[in-house]
């Protein structure tokens, strides 16, 4: 099948888009709002775009707590969602009163952070402290579309729970982090599913 992605007339029952790119990593957002609220909701438009120095990305859609706080303090904490923690992220996706944490609402401790306000999520085996660097605004296919916007933040800080690390190495298996596909479908990594490849020598 082909279809038009910009008018998205595809024919099936769900769009499909999610479903293609994917699998998704999740960033796992905690902001402190101006009234010194602790935010935290999950993005699955989410990556990691450069390093040294690293900066990630995420995206937000419409008005959310988490692009207004972190526009107006300057600062947000991605912590790694994994497999231990998928029901706890997935109750923090809920829509709260913005003068509601989702930090209790989902049960989850908070640890501090070390060079920026927000806090972590405590369980989490590793979390990325982030100082905003700026938003640049997608447009839009329509005026009733939902609008888009990608948050840009410098890395400054990483915390990473030593019990995931073996040899100076970090074991991607032990943080079995989840991933987002398509519609309501999850998959995290394992032993099983990891490999090797070497670089090719041409």
């Amino acid at each position: 099948m082909f279809y038009d992605a910009v008018e998205n007339v595809h024919g099936l029952r769900h769009d499909p888009f999610k479903a293609l790119v994917s699998p998704r990593p999740i960033g796992w957002v905690s902001t402190l709002s101006r009234a010194g609220v602790a935010n935290l909701a999950p993005y699955s438009f989410f990556a990691a775009v450069s390093e040294k120095p690293a900066y990630v990305i995420f995206s937000a859609s419409g008005s959310k707590d988490t692009r207004r706080n972190v526009e107006d303090t300057g600062e947000f904490v991605c912590s790694i969602a994994s497999y231990d923690l998928r029901e706890q992220m997935n109750k923090t996706s809920a829509r709260l009163p913005a003068d509601c944490s989702e930090f209790e609402h989902a049960g989850l401790e908070r640890a501090p952070s070390r060079m920026v306000a927000p806090p972590r999520v405590a369980a989490s085996p590793a979390a990325l402290e982030c100082r905003y660097w700026k938003t640049i605004e997608l447009p839009v296919a329509s005026a009733q579309a939902k609008p888009h916007a990608v948050i840009f933040g410098l890395v400054v800080g990483i915390y990473i729970d030593d019990r995931v690390i073996e040899d100076g190495m970090v074991l991607t298996d032990r943080i079995r982090p989840l991933a987002r596909l398509g519609y309501r479908d999850y998959a995290f990594v394992s032993a099983e599913t990891m490999f090797s490849l070497p670089p090719p020598r041409d």
